[in-house]
């Protein structure tokens, strides 16, 4: 993230996301602000704040698109959550804090898998160590296993203090590393890791009972283990799981992700629009000033218990979204606005940008399409007439209908290659041309119906 300039974050969102360049703009320099932040000095920087966002726009035109990329580009934690989902403290729905929370955890499991990952080397050999255990018999004994063929093989009896010993174990772990014990059965003990399930319903979160149950009970409850019979190549991939959670320190991993959600954590607020409004003090609209007092604090920064320890919400940059239609960011609470002191409106979009999300992204919608079809030996082929043309009936219908935005490329293109996409498997055609007259007559009767168009497109 120190090698990004704002210059180069726009120019990696330019790859998938088309226009808004006000947009992209600002969220590269918040991006970049978080990492000049941590040159400046200690005393200093605590006390700079991240400068939250609030995306304005009509829904299919980016803002989810560009929050979504700005956290893989710096590998940010990253969390989506739909504020209209939050309500006030004593109805019933979400605590706003949760977010917090499901952050974490989500921070927490993948610097688990990476950790994994990176031990996975030494995990084989540990397992290949255990297999070898598992296929050498015990002193004294004959142990006979079963080829996949049903055949009994009967292993040597070897005594553990002959000097025969070691050298059958080395015959054995050749034979494993070169896959001619993979289709040999072994008798298994594997961890049961299933657990009670437990619900308790509480007007505080567990956590903030300062009680993890899980973990509480996984220590009372003894460690069951059952016995299964696996082949070679499949319980070797079983030890070597078993093991590489056991390399794994999971204190490192939860102080590691406590300190990158802390520091560059992203929470995504969409439809931040629904609770504003002018409150009316009753009815179905009672909690939505309570749910932005409650989202208050967290934005402001405060601290937030969890079950692996509190998180400081001060430094998590806040990316806001919201058509507001009907309300206007004005009619936030006066603090919470304070809190998103950048708003960037976001354009709609029309018939030269929906040509251009048809074929320049990297994840082109055209490209999609190809790419499914070429998986049945399809080779599709878009005429320049025909893109034009997806393009003007989808600006069309969106002003006839809702303006959902690049959204309504999806359904156009469903329902035109709806018969394609059916039939692919049989064509003994193998080549598709679609030009201006196939789309034409694919979508003139829906197209020309504006009830039909409502509900179709």
């Amino acid at each position: 993230m120190s090698n990004l300039k704002p210059s180069e974050i726009v120019k990696e969102l330019d790859k998938y996301i088309i226009g808004q360049d006000k947009a992209k703009r600002s969220v590269a320099i918040a991006l970049r602000n978080r990492w000049r932040r941590r040159q400046v000095p200690e005393d200093l920087r605590d006390e700079i704040a991240p400068k939250n966002i609030i995306l304005i726009g009509p829904t299919g035109v980016g803002k989810t698109e560009i929050a979504r990329r700005l956290s893989r580009l710096t590998d940010s934690p990253f969390s989506k959550v739909e504020a209209s989902k939050f309500t006030e403290v004593g109805y019933v729905g979400r605590d706003v804090e949760s977010m917090v929370r499901d952050l974490l955890e989500l921070t927490v499991t993948t610097g688990k898998v990476r950790e994994q990952e990176a031990v996975k080397g030494k995990a084989s050999k540990i397992a290949e160590e255990r297999m070898l255990d598992l296929l050498l018999p015990k002193p004294g004994k004959h142990e006979t296993g079963k080829s996949e063929d049903g055949t009994d093989t009967q292993f040597e009896v070897v005594n553990p203090e002959s000097s025969g010993s070691s050298s059958t174990r080395e015959k054995l772990r050749k034979m494993l590393r070169e896959g001619k014990l993979d289709n040999r059965y072994v008798d298994l003990d594997v961890t049961d890791r299933s657990m009670p399930m437990v619900e308790i319903f509480s007007n505080v979160g567990m956590e903030e009972m300062g009680i993890n149950f899980k973990d509480m009970l996984g220590g009372i409850l003894p460690k069951g283990s059952k016995r299964r019979k696996a082949k070679v190549s499949e319980a070797m991939e079983i030890l070597a799981q078993e093991e590489s959670q056991n390399l794994v320190d999971i204190d490192k991993v939860v102080k590691n992700a406590i300190n990158k959600v802390e520091q560059s954590g992203i929470i995504f607020l969409d439809e931040i629009d629904k609770i504003a409004g002018r409150n009316s003090g009753h009815g179905p609209d009672v909690s939505r000033e309570g749910v932005q007092r409650d989202l208050l604090p967290i934005v402001e920064g405060s601290t937030v218990t969890t079950k692996y320890g509190p998180v400081k919400t001060d430094h998590i940059l806040f990316i806001a979204s919201g058509a507001f239609h009907t309300v206007k960011p004005s009619d936030l609470i006066p603090e919470l606005q304070g809190r998103f002191p950048i708003r960037v409106e976001l354009n709609s979009l029309g018939y030269k940008e929906f040509i251009k999300i048809l074929t320049e992204p990297k994840n082109a919608l055209l490209l999609q399409y190809i790419e499914l079809l070429m998986t049945e030996g399809v080779e599709v082929v878009f005429e320049e007439d025909s893109v034009e043309e997806i393009a003007r009936i989808a600006e069309e219908v969106n002003n006839l209908t809702e303006n959902i935005g690049a959204r309504r490329l999806h359904t156009i293109m469903e329902c035109l290659l709806e018969d394609i996409l059916f039939d692919a498997p049989d064509m003994k055609e193998k080549r598709k041309v679609i030009d201006r007259i196939f789309v034409e007559e694919k979508l003139k009767d829906i197209k020309d119906n504006e009830d039909l168009s409502r509900y179709i497109l």
